[in-house]
């Protein structure tokens, strides 16, 4: 069982940068390989990227590509999410999760263990 809890959110400025945290309990946290999400008002859950469980390699939706940063420190049992260059459009809430290996490593499905979420709110 892996328990996650997402901070780090806020309303800033487009053209700000963000680094959202993901703090996982439980000894297990280092085997799974992680998750960030996203979900805007009204849309689906849209993968952001992801980190395998050693943190060596990681991979991101074309559109974040170049702005979004995935890292990960097993010691502290901590996923993170850097943001840089904001714009409107990544208005949403942000979830971390914890990846199966079932799936793809872009599905929701995929993710067994989900965060609450943290806002994120860019202000143009």
């Amino acid at each position: 069982q892996v328990q996650l809890v997402e901070s780090g959110g806020g309303l800033v400025q487009a053209g700000d940068s963000l680094r959202l945290s993901c703090a996982a309990s439980g000894r297990t946290f280092r085997n799974y390989p992680m998750g960030w999400f996203r979900q805007a008002p009204g849309k689906e859950r849209e993968f952001v990227g992801t980190i395998a469980s050693n943190g060596l390699s990681t991979l991101y939706a074309e559109s974040v590509k170049g702005r979004f940063t995935i890292s990960r420190d097993n010691a502290k049992n901590t996923v993170y999410l850097r943001i840089n260059d904001l714009k409107p459009e990544d208005t949403a809430v942000y979830y971390c999760a914890a990846r199966s290996g079932v799936g793809t490593y872009d599905s929701v499905s995929a993710y067994v263990y989900w965060g609450q979420g943290t806002q994120v709110t860019v202000s143009s």
